[in-house]
């Protein structure tokens, strides 16, 4: 299977500036590249292929000579960012979507380049050596293991450098367990296990409003144009990328718990882009990160041999998990209690055991006893 390492790196001065230069030009021969597929389609009507294109490059090394410091395949993967962008587009406009055409970047618009085969090497001295930049120091807080495949060198918004390994590995199996779960995430909870454990909804865009709005405030205090007022973005953007990297954090660690307990993990098949446009409930939909959460409870199962299914939704709230029958709930309604068998029970636990009697029956396991009892 195929991983993904990320480290951060701490260049020197003069490495940042090589960094920032790399960047430059890649970008420069990105939006060179695109121009280029635009012209010839406007006179011929026909577009360049990837391999017209990487033809071209030592031509261009003798028109623009700052592109011969940057490794020959980092360049050559340009073309490949920019040829995969325009099979993108044409896959939407067959399928019908909306196109959107390949666009020109900007300087904050093209923010990491590649070494896809070499060019790079990890040293013994646990520095990361990347051509025309050098040795760099890296920081290797968790083991790669793997073939490494690619390496990828990224600045993040803040201004801080990172390395990106894509490395072949063999997954690294969980031993057997028994245990099975059905998730069913929420704003009130993040989530609710059908064993009954409710994870509190840590909310941290919520906890970081006034700081933000703080920053925000003064930003916008600042004259138009000037060097003080883009230089404060980096403050906002320090901002966001904490709130990022508690709640990826959170996430993770979450993830990481339920699928080292559980071997069969059911959740819902939720559709989240369509539920951000609900315009009361868009920000803490967002702030709960449910797709992020599903992502890696997805990977991680696959490479643990877990069993992971997707639902329907649909009425999981509303359908008594002991005897069936279903009934309306109101968003505000958070005891779930059945005229037919008197069963009570949290609104989020009733819904979080139909989806794992849901999940076991997509995949044909046999459905458990229910967990509660009449009058619970």
């Amino acid at each position: 299977m195929h991983k993904m390492f990320v480290y951060r790196i701490y260049p020197t001065k003069k490495q940042a500036t090589l960094l920032q230069a790399t960047l430059d030009e890649c970008r420069w021969l990105y939006n060179h590249l695109l121009e280029q597929r635009k012209k010839v389609y406007e006179q011929t009507g026909k577009g360049l292929s990837l391999y017209q294109q990487i033809n071209t490059l030592p031509v261009l090394k003798q028109q623009r000579p700052s592109l011969a410091s940057v490794h020959s395949q980092v360049l050559q993967n340009v073309a490949v960012r920019l040829d995969l962008a325009f099979k993108a587009f044409f896959r939407r406009v067959k399928a019908g979507e909306k196109p959107g055409y390949p666009r020109f970047k900007g300087r904050n618009r093209y923010d990491s380049f590649t070494y896809p085969q070499s060019g790079f090497r990890l040293d013994e001295q646990g520095k990361l050596y990347a051509s025309g930049i050098g040795h760099i120091k890296i920081v290797l807080h968790r083991p790669l293991r793997g073939k490494i495949q690619t390496l990828t060198i990224r600045r993040s918004s803040t201004g801080k450098w990172y390395a990106a390994f894509s490395v072949e590995c063999e997954p690294e199996r969980l031993p057997e367990n028994p245990h099975q779960v059905g998730i069913d995430v929420g704003l009130h909870t993040f989530a609710t296990l059908s064993d009954g454990t409710a994870i509190a909804a840590p909310r941290f865009f919520r906890q970081e409003e006034r700081a933000l709005a703080k920053v925000q405030r003064k930003h916008s205090r600042l004259a138009e144009g000037t060097p003080e007022r883009r230089q404060h973005r980096q403050v906002i953007a320090r901002v966001h990328e904490r709130i990022a990297f508690r709640r990826k954090n959170f996430t993770h660690q979450l993830s990481r718990q339920i699928v080292n307990a559980s071997g069969f993990i059911a959740v819902e098949d939720l559709h989240v882009n369509r539920m951000v446009h609900h315009h009361c409930l868009a920000k803490s939909i967002s702030d709960a990160a449910w797709s992020q959460f599903f992502d890696q409870l997805f990977y991680k199962a696959e490479e643990a041999g877990r069993t992971f299914v997707k639902v329907n939704p649909a009425y999981t709230s509303q359908t008594c998990s002991v005897c069936g029958h279903r009934q309306k709930m109101p968003l505000d309604q958070r005891l779930f209690e059945c005229p037919c068998c008197h069963a009570q029970l949290d609104r989020d636990l009733n819904a979080a055991r139909n989806i794992k009697a849901l999940g076991l029956q997509s995949v044909g396991l046999p459905l458990e006893a229910p967990a509660s009892r009449r009058g619970e």
